[in-house]
């Protein structure tokens, strides 16, 4: 669709507003069964909701309790497995323990040590080796529970002390209680850790099965510790004082814990007991045992050590048998209940899993369609704002003649949701856009020509002006009114530096044109002589260095820039210092001022304009110079940077390779010494001039005048150049001896005319044959033969026929809009040959 305006009447055309304006109608029926037609509510809802539910409700109800409980349970298995190296360790200790007690009787009647030690030291090394495979066990369960976790440290501490006191056995040093009752600390403690297993709430199937083991095993710690008793008084030969009641006292925790068990037991395991009981290896131990209790008046009897304690240890056998029984019927109903857990919650989890899933993939299918849909918009948003909407500004800024229309394509995104929408009204946005673009374009062509006219037209007063000064100051004798005559023809040359200013905030070339190499000396001076305080710019060394002519009426008015800010922002009483220096393919140029300076932030901003030129606009009206600075070396490819210097600040431009030329044959001098003046100091370009009396002078050998500059008084700090320098550029870039066309600046009013001596001066009034049709002067054959081949009278005053003012402004009227017509269009500059020196590439013409 063209986005260009109508080319009849300048707008929009209605029907392209209207398109505009309407919101986008749906042009096909919507399906609530396809994906791409949803409203985005709906596809949000369905994308975030459905995923949300399915997960706080499956997920987070039965997973997290499922799982807990799993975890309980296997951690419950896995203490319960560990009660096997238990109970071993404690039957171990319960070994070491009774046959300790049974050594320490003997050793009591002075009995061996040695002998003693050697019985003692099977036992321990098996006692040992039970704690040793128990604490192995336990290694996989150091992240279990913590009431778990102290239990087993106490009964390693325990344990340790029963390795500490077994020393003491041999020399029985120590009482009989104080040495058992270490060990019955041991086994207390790991009695403990068997009974800490919890299966948690919910579980009494499990609390059961621990309390069975747990009370037989306490059921065979006290048959252990009655075996014990009865052993040390077989080996002492008598009861102790204690002994008695202490055996009674065990009885009956025995029978106490044996009725719990049998509270808590299964009938088989009951059964099992009840036929380990009437063994006949139990019996008689339990016969030997019955010896023992009292009868009457009749004393306890002391059993044979060696036969109660071969009985005693059968039946502790059989007691640990039954034990392992029943343990293992505890370990493998907490390992079904385990795996029944585990089971329960992989089933569950399955079944989230599932859902989620199920979740997953509806999201998948909705979130696929919006991402599509704003991958799509995405990418055709930022091919528009990166792409094709800067190339089209681009064309738009650099459209000279007819806009043309402009083509915006469709949008990428066909769904009929708001994402859909949103597609079309960013193509009409786009296109309202390109619509704005072309009719500013169109503006800123019909503003940038304007700026052109007037400026040419200004520049065309301005030439005038200059070429009336000219005739003044030819005329003119008086010293004072010369000089203001000077100062007014510098003001002038300035005028038409801020023509050209126009020219290049409008992007139009400058009219003046140089076709020869010049020297970059002569183009810092030319430089000087643009600005108004040039009396205060100072030039140092500068070499044989000769710029391109196409690139020289642009280099000295971007230098002119430069200096005018140097002197402008500078003290009246300091200098302005201009340095050259080659670095190789490249010529360097430092300006040196010690003016205000900048601050950090106002010198990086300037360098960001120098290195990118803005647009025109406001701001580059309200900073002229830094504007046409950036944008004039953008155009020549001269890298321009400011910084700041000990006092003021620093402008460094490096001219590039491609705008030096060879050393020329073109001479610099004063082709007319009416434009030239000997201005006194040593240093400077001081670039205003002297009456004919200083000029007289100054060839006398008398000190030069210290004339004001700008309407000032002189300042004597300021130090001046004593060899006679220019008014105007076009002064100093004038070759020497220059007569043949091709040599001076390219206008509107042609080359500069030839400087030679004895100058032909032709007739004031022009010889004519009336005027045409038009109103134009019709020239006379040979008239002028007489006029040229005699000189001139300049004494003499010849008659002026006074013309007719109409003819003579209708005259005028045609020439400048033919002029007009000629700038209008885009034509080329026709270089004129020169009749001698040297072209741009340094060959010899």
């Amino acid at each position: 669709m063209a986005a260009g305006p109508d080319p009849a009447n300048g707008a929009v055309s209605t029907h392209r507003r209207r398109r505009f304006d309407v919101r986008v109608v749906p042009h096909r029926r919507r399906s609530p069964f396809r994906l791409r037609d949803w409203r985005m509510s709906t596809k949000l809802a369905t994308v975030l909701v459905v995923p949300s539910v399915a997960f706080l409700v499956l997920a987070g109800v039965q997973t997290s309790a499922l799982v807990g409980r799993t975890t309980a349970l296997n951690d419950f298995a896995r203490q319960v497995g560990i009660g096997r190296q238990i109970t071993a360790a404690v039957h171990q200790l319960q070994q070491e323990r009774d046959r300790t007690a049974g050594e320490l009787g003997e050793l009591r009647r002075g009995a061996d040590r040695e002998a003693a030690a050697a019985t003692l030291r099977p036992l321990q090394a098996s006692s040992d080796r039970a704690m040793a495979d128990l604490s192995r066990a336990a290694a996989p369960l150091a992240d279990a529970d913590a009431s778990w976790r102290v239990a087993f440290s106490e009964a390693q501490e325990a344990y340790d002390q029963v390795i500490d006191i077994r020393p003491t056995v041999p020399p029985a040093v120590l009482s009989n209680d104080t040495i058992l009752s270490n060990y019955h600390r041991a086994v207390a403690a790991l009695l403990d850790l068997l009974a800490e297993p919890t299966p948690g709430q919910g579980q009494a199937g499990l609390n059961d099965a621990v309390l069975r083991y747990v009370q037989l095993a306490r059921v065979k710690e006290l048959s252990s510790r009655v075996r014990a008793q009865l052993y040390a008084a077989a080996r002492a030969g008598r009861y102790g004082t204690e002994d008695r009641v202490l055996l009674t006292d065990l009885r009956a925790q025995q029978l106490t814990a044996l009725g719990a068990f049998r509270v808590a037991a299964t009938s088989d395991q009951i059964r099992r007991y009840d036929e380990t009981s009437v063994d006949p290896m139990f019996l008689v131990a339990t016969q030997l045992e019955e010896r023992s209790l009292p009868a009457g008046n009749t004393a306890s009897a002391v059993l044979p050590s060696e036969q109660w304690w071969s009985a005693s240890q059968q039946r502790q056998e059989l007691l640990r048998q039954v034990e392992a029984g029943v343990l293992d019927d505890a370990v493998r109903q907490a390992d079904d209940a385990s795996s029944g857990q585990l089971r329960t919650t992989l089933l569950v989890v399955g079944g989230v899993v599932a859902v989620l899933l199920v979740a997953l993939l509806i999201s998948l299918l909705v979130g696929r369609s919006v991402a599509r849909s704003m991958r799509l918009l995405r990418s055709q948003a930022l091919r528009i704002a990166q792409v094709e909407l800067p190339d089209a500004l681009d064309r738009l800024r650099t459209v000279t003649g007819g806009v043309q229309p402009i083509e915006v394509a469709p949008a990428v995104v066909r769904s009929l949701d708001e994402i859909g929408e949103l597609a079309e009204a960013f193509v009409a946005v786009h296109r309202s856009a390109v619509t704005v673009a072309v009719e500013q374009a169109m503006m800123r062509r019909n503003v940038n020509a304007m700026f052109v006219n007037l400026a040419r037209r200004s520049q065309v007063l301005v030439e005038r002006q200059l070429e009336l000064l000219d005739d003044l100051e030819r005329e003119e004798s008086d010293p004072d009114q010369l000089e203001n005559l000077f100062k007014l023809d510098h003001l002038a040359a300035r005028m038409r530096r801020n023509d050209e200013s126009l020219l290049v905030l409008a992007g139009t070339d400058s009219t003046r044109r140089w076709n020869r190499p010049v020297g970059l000396g002569a183009v810092l001076l030319a430089a000087a002589a643009e600005i108004e305080q040039y009396q205060r710019v100072r030039i140092e060394s500068v070499g044989d260095v000769y710029v391109v002519g196409h690139a020289v009426g642009e280099l000295v008015h971007m230098l002119a820039e430069l200096l005018e800010n140097a002197t402008a922002f500078s003290r009246p009483d300091t200098t302005v210092v201009v340095n050259v220096r080659l670095d190789a393919s490249t010529a360097l140029i430092e300006i040196v001022d010690s003016g205000l300076g900048m601050s950090p932030a106002a010198l990086a901003e300037a360098n960001e304009v120098l290195a990118t030129p803005p647009a025109a606009d406001v701001a580059a009206v309200e900073r002229m110079g830094l504007f046409v600075v950036s944008h004039l070396a953008a155009r020549l490819r001269v890298r321009v940077r400011l910084e700041g210097g000990q006092d003021g600040l620093v402008a460094r431009l490096a001219l590039p390779a491609a705008l030096l030329a060879p050393a020329g044959g073109v001479e610099l001098g004063p082709p007319a010494p009416a434009r030239m003046l000997a201005a006194g100091a040593s240093r400077g370009v001081g670039v205003q001039r002297q009456p004919a009396d200083a000029r007289m002078a100054h060839a006398a050998g008398a000190p030069p005048l210290d004339l004001p500059v700008a309407g000032r008084p002189p300042v004597n700090a300021v130090p001046r150049q004593t060899r006679p320098v220019p008014v105007r550029a076009e002064d100093v870039l004038t070759p020497a001896g220059a007569s043949g066309p091709g040599g001076g600046w390219w206008s509107r009013e042609g080359p500069a005319a030839p400087a030679g001596p004895g100058p032909v001066v032709p007739p004031a009034t022009p010889l004519t044959g009336g005027t045409n049709e038009r109103g134009l002067p019709v020239r006379v054959p040979m008239a002028q033969l007489s006029a040229v081949t005699r000189p001139a009278r300049p004494d003499s005053v010849p008659a002026r026929d006074d013309l007719d003012p109409e003819a003579v402004g209708g005259m005028l009227s045609r020439l400048y809009s033919g002029v007009r017509r000629a700038e209008a269009e885009d034509t080329t500059e026709i270089p004129v040959p020169p009749s001698r020196g040297h072209d741009e590439g340094g060959r010899r013409q």
